[in-house]
C-alpha cells in the first residue's frame, strides 16, 4: 500500500507540474507567438492531454496504474481547457477572470462529470460552479454595489446550493463522499459568514436561529437516524465555529472585566465540551451501513472519522487558547485599571500560576492540560516583550524549558521547542537593542545554538525524547541558516558564505540522512534544499517563461521516475483504481462529443473576435491605467477611461437604476478625434455622422464599465506601460460590442 500511494502521489505532483506549467506559459504572454499561434498552442495543449488519456487507457500492462494515468490526464484535459479560455480573453483583452471565464470551464466540466462519475472531475465542478456565481456577484474588475437584502439572499444562495449538494450526496442520488464533505462544511461556512455580515438585528436573529438549528438537527440526524462518525464531528467542528465567531463579535461590543470572566468560563465549558464529545463518539456504533457495505469500508470509515476526530480536537483546542487568551490578557488590563500594579506584572504572575501547576501535575486530562499550558504560554510571552527584562525573561525561559521536559509527543515537544527559540530572542533582542544589525547578530546565534543542542542530542539515553531533541534541533539549525541566507551582510561577504555554506550543508546532510535511512531528517533536510534552490532561482532570474520549462521538465522527470519505480517495485493498484480503466469506455461517444464542443468554442471564440478586429469601427479612448496581476492570465493593465465618468447630468438618472443595469452609450468624436460621453443612448435614437453605440454596465456608482477596461501585457511590462500609454484603440460592432486592440502615447 507504501509503494502504491508513493506511485499515485508521484503519477499526480508530475501532472500537477505539466499543468502548472502550461498555465504559467501563458500567463508570460510571451510576445514571441502571434494570436493564431498561441490559439493554436492553447488548443493542440488540450488535445495532447486527452490524447494522453486515450492512449493510457488502451495499454494492458500495469492495468491499475494506466488506468489511473489516463483518468487523470482525462481531468486535466479539462482543466487546461480552462486555460485555454483564460488565454483567448488574454489574446482579445476580455476582463480579467470574468465569471464567463468559469461558467464556460464549468460546462465540460459538469458534463464530464456526468458521463464518468469521477471524483476529481466532481469537485473541479464544484469549485469553478462556486467561482462563477462569486464572479457574478463580486467581479473583481467591476465594483457592483449591493443591498443588506441582496447580501442576504446571495447568502442565502450559497447555503442553499451547499444543502441541496449535500442531501443529495447523502442519500446517494449522487455518490461521492468528497463532494458530501465539502458541500456539507460550505453549507455550514456560508451559514455562518452571513450571520455575522449583517448589523440589523432582524437579519442576525433569524441568521444565528438557522445556524443553531443546523448544527441541532445535524447532532440528531447523524446520532440518531444516519449514524455518522465522520459528520457529527464535523458537525463538532461547526459547533467550534460558531462559537468563536460569536465570541469575537460580542467581545468587539461588550468587552469588560465581566465578559473576560465569562471568557474564561466558555473556555472551561468548551473543553469540557470537546472531552464529553469524543467520549460519547466513541461509546457509539459504527458507522451507518444500511446498504450493507463490507467490513474494509467500516474500517475506511472509522479510520477517517479518528482521523477527523483528532483534527478537531486540535483545532477546538486551539480555539480554547485563542479565546483564554484573550479573555486573561483583557481581564489582567481590566483589573490593574486604577490600581499600582503594573498589568504586564500581573500578567506574568498569572501566566507562572497557569504553568507551574500543570507541568506539576502530569495526570490532568491530556486536552485541558495543553490548553491552560499554552494559555500560560502566551500570557507569558506577551508579558516579557511587554516587561524589557532580561532577569524575568530569563525565569520564563526556564519555566519553558521545563515544561519541555514535563510533556510527551513530538507535536507537544515542538511546539515547547518553538517557544524557548522565541523566548531565547526575546532575551537576545533585550541585550543586543543597541547593537549594529543586531537581527542577523541574532540569527547566527540561534543557528549555533541549535545546531549544538543536536549535537548534544548524543548524551541522552535512546528513546521518544532523544528522538524528539534530535528532530527540533535539526529543524531550527536548518530554519535559521536558511534566513542567514537572506538576510543583509553582517561582515563583509557575509551573505555569499552564508549562502554558499547553507548549499553544502543541507546537501551533504539530505544525502546522509538517506543513506542512514532517517526519514523525517531527510525529508527536513530535502524540504529546505528545494525551498532553497527555487528562492535562490526566484531571487536571480525567475520569470513565468522560466518557471514554466522548469515545471514542466520536473513534470515529465516526476512522471518517467514514478513510472519506472511503479514498474519495477510492481507497486499494484487496488482493484477499485482498475475501474478507472473503464472510464473512457463508459460512453466515449459522449466524451468525445464534450471534447468536440471545447474545441468548437475555443473557434468559434476566435473567429467571432477576429470578425470583429476586422470589421469594427476603430475608436480612440483617452486613459488612466493602474497594474494588477491575474493568476490564470498573468499581467494586465487596468485601464479607467475618460468616457468612464459620464456627464453630472446623466449621473441621477444612473443612480436611480437598482442594482446592475446594461445600458448604451452614445459616444461622438471630439475636435482632435478623441471619442467622448455625449448621451444615453434610447431606443429609436438616431445617430449622427460619426457617432457610436457602445454596451456598458453601471451598479449605483458614477463609474460604467465597457468590458474593455483590461490589457494584459508581457510579465514585467506592466510599470512601462502604465506610465506611457495615454490612449487606447477599441473597435466596436454595430451592435455596440467592444474589444480592446491596443494602447499607445498619441
Amino acid at each position: 500500500m507504501l509503494r502504491l500511494n508513493v506511485t499515485r502521489v508521484g503519477f499526480l505532483m508530475g501532472i500537477s507540474l505539466l499543468l502548472a506549467s502550461v498555465i504559467y506559459f501563458f500567463a508570460a504572454n510571451w510576445t514571441g507567438l502571434g494570436r493564431a499561434d498561441k490559439i493554436l498552442a492553447s488548443a493542440g495543449i488540450m488535445v495532447l492531454f486527452y490524447g494522453v488519456s486515450f492512449i493510457f487507457s488502451k495499454m494492458k500492462i500495469m492495468l491499475g496504474h494506466h488506468s489511473f494515468l489516463s483518468a487523470i490526464f482525462l481531468v486535466g484535459g479539462c482543466i487546461s481547457f480552462g486555460a485555454s479560455v483564460a488565454l483567448l480573453n488574454q489574446i482579445y483583452n476580455a476582463q480579467a477572470d470574468t465569471y464567463t471565464l468559469f461558467l464556460v470551464w464549468s460546462i465540460p466540466a459538469l458534463l464530464m462529470s456526468m458521463i464518468t462519475r469521477y471524483n476529481p472531475f466532481y469537485i473541479l465542478t464544484y469549485i469553478l460552479v462556486h467561482l462563477t456565481l462569486w464572479q457574478y456577484f463580486f467581479p473583481t474588475s467591476l465594483h457592483v454595489f449591493h443591498t443588506d437584502k441582496q447580501l442576504l439572499l446571495i447568502g442565502c444562495l450559497f447555503t442553499l446550493i451547499n444543502l441541496i449538494l449535500f442531501v443529495v450526496t447523502d442519500v446517494k442520488w449522487l455518490k461521492s463522499t468528497p463532494l458530501k464533505v465539502i458541500s456539507f462544511m460550505m453549507f455550514h461556512t456560508s451559514l455562518l459568514i452571513s450571520s455575522v455580515s449583517f448589523d440589523v438585528s432582524s437579519y442576525k436573529l433569524w441568521l444565528n436561529t438557522a445556524c443553531v438549528l443546523a448544527i441541532a438537527v445535524g447532532f440528531y440526524y447523524f446520532s440518531r437516524i444516519r449514524l455518522n462518525k465522520l459528520m457529527l464531528t464535523l458537525n463538532a467542528l461547526a459547533v467550534s465555529a460558531f462559537s468563536i465567531f460569536k465570541f469575537v463579535e460580542l467581545l468587539s461590543k461588550y468587552a469588560s472585566t465581566a465578559f473576560f470572566i465569562y471568557g474564561l468560563v466558555f473556555v472551561a465549558l468548551l473543553l469540557t465540551g470537546n472531552i464529553w464529545f469524543f467520549r460519547y463518539l466513541n461509546k457509539l456504533g459504527s458507522s451507518s451501513s444500511d446498504d450493507g457495505e463490507r467490513k474494509a469500508d467500516e474500517h475506511n470509515e472509522a479510520h477517517k472519522s479518528m482521523l477527523a476526530g483528532r483534527i478537531v480536537s486540535r483545532i477546538v483546542t486551539i480555539l480554547g487558547v485563542f479565546i483564554g487568551s484573550i479573555s486573561l490578557i483583557g481581564l489582567v488590563l481590566l483589573a490593574s485599571e486604577g490600581t499600582d500594579i503594573k498589568p504586564q506584572h500581573m500578567l506574568f504572575a498569572i501566566a507562572l500560576l497557569f504553568i507551574i501547576p500543570v507541568i506539576l501535575l502530569p495526570r490532568i486530562n491530556a486536552t485541558i492540560r495543553y490548553t491552560v499550558l499554552t494559555i500560560g504560554y502566551a500570557a507569558g510571552m506577551v508579558s516579557i516583550v511587554w516587561m524589557h527584562s532580561s532577569i524575568l525573561s530569563l525565569l520564563f525561559l526556564i519555566v519553558t524549558i521545563a515544561g519541555w521536559f514535563s510533556l510527551n509527543g513530538r507535536a507537544q515537544h515542538i511546539f515547547t521547542y518553538s517557544l524557548i527559540n522565541l523566548n531565547v530572542s526575546i532575551i537576545l533582542l533585550q541585550l543586543f537593542d543597541s547593537v549594529h544589525q543586531s537581527n542577523s547578530i541574532i540569527v547566527l546565534i540561534l543557528a549555533l545554538m541549535n545546531a549544538i543542542i543536536y549535537e548534544c542530542h548524543f548524551l541522552l539515553r535512546e528513546g521518544p525524547l532523544k528522538q524528539h531533541i534530535r528532530e527540533c534541533g535539526l529543524l531550527f539549525t536548518l530554519l535559521f541558516m536558511f534566513w542567514l541566507t537572506i538576510m543583509t551582510d553582517i561582515f563583509p561577504y557575509s551573505y555569499e558564505l552564508f549562502n554558499i555554506l547553507n548549499f553544502i550543508v543541507v546537501t551533504w546532510l539530505a544525502f546522509f540522512f538517506v543513506r542512514r535511512g532517517k526519514v523525517p531528517e531527510a525529508a527536513m533536510s530535502l524540504v529546505f534544499w528545494f525551498v532553497f534552490i527555487g528562492l535562490k532561482y526566484y531571487d536571480l532570474f525567475w520569470t513565468l517563461l522560466h518557471k514554466s520549462i522548469t515545471l514542466a521538465l520536473l513534470g515529465v522527470i516526476a512522471i518517467a521516475i514514478t513510472y519506472i519505480f511503479a514498474y519495477r517495485t510492481h507497486a499494484r493498484a487496488p482493484e477499485e483504481a482498475k475501474a478507472n480503466h473503464i472510464l473512457l469506455r463508459k460512453s466515449p461517444i459522449m466524451i468525445a462529443i464534450v471534447i468536440l464542443l471545447q474545441l468548437g468554442y475555443i473557434g468559434y471564440h476566435a473567429a467571432a473576435n477576429e470578425i470583429l478586429i476586422s470589421n469594427g469601427t476603430s475608436v480612440k479612448l483617452e486613459i488612466a491605467p493602474l497594474d494588477p496581476r491575474s493568476l490564470l492570465q498573468g499581467d494586465y493593465v487596468t485601464l479607467r477611461y475618460s468616457i468612464s465618468t459620464p456627464p453630472q447630468a446623466v449621473i441621477a438618472e444612473l443612480e436611480s437604476r437598482p442594482g446592475l443595469s446594461r445600458i448604451k452609450v452614445v459616444l461622438r468624436p471630439d475636435a482632435s478625434g478623441v471619442y467622448v460621453f455625449d448621451r444615453l443612448y434610447k431606443h429609436g435614437d438616431k445617430l449622427a455622422d460619426k457617432e457610436i453605440i457602445i454596451k456598458g454596465t453601471v451598479s449605483g456608482s458614477h463609474n460604467i464599465y465597457y468590458g474593455i477596461e483590461t490589457f494584459f501585457v508581457a510579465e514585467g511590462t506592466g510599470i512601462e506601460t502604465e506610465q506611457n500609454a495615454r490612449y487606447a484603440y477599441i473597435r466596436v460592432s454595430s451592435n455596440g460590442d467592444a474589444l480592446l486592440e491596443r494602447l499607445s502615447l498619441d
